[in-house]
């Protein structure tokens, strides 16, 4: 097979799957896993795909929409979950917290601490849905346009934001890049931006999929970031020369 073919069939798996391997690559066509990996630099070069640690991902489109409820908010990935708990030790007694409603946020609310009061500033109603029979948490619903997701992102909710101060923002979007994060969609990244101009600390939770391209609309550089929070499996070239702290949860 010709290492052309070879790339084909790779991204048809890709796009088929949602990642690959480059060990069970490697033992599908009968090469080495240096040829495998070649295969996925040259198909990167290409903006064909995303390579990560020990194989690869589709890449993102500027305007890739997030997914449908019955797919963001579940169980997690085995990295978001280790990103969520994390995540959850910078949480304080008495503090205010935003949580949005992105599917690792969702998975955060499993590792949220029990021991300990504090209050929670949320655009979701999915995620204040799960919060009210936390005793400890005190909910604060963002409110406005519901859209079918179940967050609130209209120019209402962006005024009803302005309103408030938080100890501590978890930031994630669709994308990050040494431009900062980015998302799909104007109404989203300006909520947002509110929220963490009014955010005391920014922590940013971003699985090794979130790295590598631009999307459509801006939410914030990476100097609004007080900390990032990632996995294992991001490259390192991806993250070496930020000018913020990344921390690589195993």
């Amino acid at each position: 097979m010709f290492s052309e073919e070879r790339r084909t069939k790779i991204l048809e798996k890709i796009r088929d799957q949602g990642r690959v391997l480059a060990k069970d690559l490697a033992k599908q066509f009968n090469v080495s896993v240096d040829s495998i990996r070649r295969d996925l630099s040259i198909m990167e070069e290409d903006g064909l795909l995303q390579r990560t640690h020990g194989g690869a991902i589709p890449i993102k489109r500027v305007r890739e929409m997030p997914q449908p409820p019955a797919n963001r908010y579940g169980e997690g990935s085995e990295e978001q979950n280790a990103i969520a708990r994390e995540a959850v030790k910078y949480i304080e007694e008495d503090q205010t917290v935003f949580i949005g409603g992105a599917a690792i946020h969702f998975v955060l609310l499993k590792y949220l601490p029990t021991h300990i009061h504090f209050s929670v500033l949320t655009n979701s109603v999915e995620i204040a849905y799960h919060l009210r029979g936390m005793d400890n948490v005190t909910t604060y619903l963002i409110g406005g346009l519901v859209k079918s997701s179940g967050n609130i992102t209209d120019a209402l909710a962006n005024q009803f934001a302005g309103q408030f101060s938080v100890d501590v923002s978890f930031a994630t979007a669709g994308n990050i890049t040494f431009n900062g994060l980015s998302t799909a969609t104007p109404e989203v990244s300006v909520i947002h931006q509110t929220i963490i101009n009014r955010s005391k600390k920014v922590i940013g939770i971003v699985d090794h999929e979130k790295f590598g391209t631009d999307m459509f609309s801006h939410m914030c550089p990476l100097s609004e970031l007080d900390l990032i929070i990632t996995d294992h499996e991001t490259p390192h070239d991806k993250v070496k020369d930020f000018e913020v702290e990344v921390l690589v949860v195993p």
